[in-house]
């Protein structure tokens, strides 16, 4: 489990009574190479909130994101946008109300940053459009609040893993979309790296972004989700705030692992004990 550090940071506004989500999934079916590997799932989330889809591996998160983002046509069930159908939705307009940060930060070698983060205004141009002064205004924004404009003029191949993450985060800020997707941010990055994407995601949500993430790292997804989704065998195992879902039991039975868990400041903290102990007879 990762070692926190959590830096000052306001209390995300509570969602408004009866507001409409900004992302509303339910039962939602996604069949690949002919098996069912999302099964009735629903995640909602809403604007200033984080949600954080956890479980093993296989259990079916990024595809539900995917599937989420409009990247995979689900076999059934409803995923809608501001209330739209995703499926009545053209590519633009889709783009225009959700950012996808995918898990691998693979970006064009021979591109710098600020022509990489460019990409994030295609949405807002027309066709052949060359930008104007409102998305170099954008470009620049989305590059100093995702840290990347220290490096504005380097080539991305030169680049590390950690650098590369901020600037798909800062490509999605420039789409300034209201809901940013993120599949497993922090994934094969050092402790620091992993850090400052997560608290950068979570900063976003605090000034109103609706931000969905994959998470490997359950101690961190404790301290920045304001929700959390667990996944277990493509079905959705436990879902709701991080104190009510995370304990030793649901550890045992979609991790197979023993836990001790205390609450620090509201938040589940976790220490992996071992395996599962098997039933006495």
């Amino acid at each position: 489990m990762t070692a926190l550090g959590s830096p000052t940071r306001r209390r995300p506004a509570p969602s408004r009574l009866g507001a409409s989500p900004v992302l509303d999934v339910h039962g939602l079916v996604v069949r690949l190479g002919g098996v069912d590997v999302v099964r009735g799932a629903a995640l909602r989330v809403d604007a200033g909130q984080l949600v954080a889809v956890v479980g093993p591996n296989g259990a079916g998160k990024s595809t539900l994101l995917r599937a989420a983002a409009g990247l995979i046509r689900p076999k059934q069930g409803a995923v809608t946008w501001n209330g739209s159908p995703a499926s009545q939705l053209g590519t633009r307009e889709l783009a225009r109300l959700r950012a996808f940060v995918p898990q691998e930060p693979r970006l064009p070698d021979g591109l710098t940053v600020t022509d990489a983060v460019m990409a994030g205004r295609a949405p807002h141009l027309g066709l052949l459009a060359r930008p104007g002064r409102r998305d170099h205004d954008a470009v620049s924004t989305a590059m100093r609040r995702a840290g990347v404009d220290g490096f504005a003029t380097r080539a991305v191949s030169t680049l590390s893993g950690g650098e590369r993450r901020r600037v798909l985060i800062a490509l999605a800020l420039a789409q300034q979309a209201p809901a940013i997707l993120a599949d497993e941010p922090t994934a094969h990055l050092d402790l620091g790296a992993a850090l400052e994407i997560a608290w950068l995601l979570r900063s976003l949500a605090d000034e109103g972004c609706a931000i969905a993430c994959v998470l490997h790292d359950l101690d961190l997804a404790c301290a920045i989700a304001d929700q959390i989704i667990v996944l277990h065998r493509g079905e959705v195992a436990a879902a709701g705030a991080p104190g009510e879902v995370i304990d030793p039991g649901l550890m045992r039975a979609v991790w197979e692992v023993e836990a001790h868990i205390t609450i620090h400041h509201g938040r589940p903290r976790l220490v992996a004990l071992g395996p599962r102990r098997p039933e006495k007879p």
